[in-house]
């Protein structure tokens, strides 16, 4: 019997980087409508554009699958709609057959990695799933369902920490390039309206990290690059950071 499981992430670049993980298990990407579990079919948009909007993305998950797994991975396009875009789901789906629910997100602002896992909670009581017991656990229940973030459910940070211990094992060469160059730059050349993305917590780590990826896929995206490049491979997966969302992958798809 196919496990139905259900990954909600703040960003693509977020999404990317699970499926990657996930692939590991031989879960190939659904490409074509045609070929979807019809389980699923709800999720996808049925009219363009949504909310009348024409600038506004598609909100379609990505779906993998084999033999024995059926994943939806859907990115909230921002913290503040995790639990909405979860709860906006399942009200679609026959959510009694949904075998996990996992949550994945940063802790890149002034809260500590508690003070959002407490805040994401309360929001999902009102869903009505079971709640975890901390972070990083997954519950033993049905569906199951957790909380990881990113980069080690301890610490603040994002995706852009752990790419940044990748980069160390297989790309340093770039890394030392891409370091350098970002902490030459002079800032009083540029206006405060320039500035405003770098300097958020996370703003030089993800100037670094989309340095390397503008190298490896130059004019692609950075999920491109994930998705294409040595970000995740044997010499990476070792890495505590990224074992642990690894361990999370497992629990929440039932592999474990």
């Amino acid at each position: 019997m196919v496990r139905y499981c259900y990954i909600v992430a703040e960003g693509p670049q977020d999404i990317e980087f699970l499926i990657r993980l996930l692939k590991l298990y031989g879960l190939r990407r659904v490409t074509k409508l045609s070929a979807l579990d019809s389980f699923w079919e709800p999720l996808v948009p049925k009219t363009f554009p949504v909310d009348d909007d024409l600038m506004k993305r598609v909100p379609v998950p990505t779906f993998l699958e084999n033999n024995e797994l059926s994943i939806a991975l859907h990115s909230a396009i921002g913290i503040t709609r995790l639990a909405n875009t979860v709860e906006e789901s399942l009200a679609l789906i026959p959510s009694s057959e949904i075998f996990g629910v996992g949550f994945v997100l940063d802790a890149d602002s002034n809260e500590i990695p508690f003070e959002r896992f407490t805040a994401l909670t309360n929001e999902i009581s009102s869903i009505g799933l079971p709640l975890p017991s901390a972070l990083g656990k997954v519950t033993n229940s049905s569906p199951r369902c957790g909380i990881f973030i990113m980069p080690n459910n301890v610490v603040a940070g994002t995706l852009e920490d752990i790419l940044l211990e990748c980069a160390k094992l297989n790309y340093p060469d770039l890394l030392e390039l891409a370091l350098n160059y970002v902490s030459s730059i002079d800032m009083s050349q540029l206006s405060k309206d320039d500035l405003r993305e770098l300097n958020k917590p996370a703003g030089k780590n993800k100037a670094v990290i989309s340095s390397i990826s503008s190298i490896l896929r130059p004019g692609r995206t950075l999920q491109v690059s994930i998705q294409d490049n040595r970000w995740l491979n044997e010499h990476t997966l070792n890495l505590e950071s990224v074992n642990l969302v690894k361990i999370f992958l497992d629990e929440i798809t039932g592999i474990a």
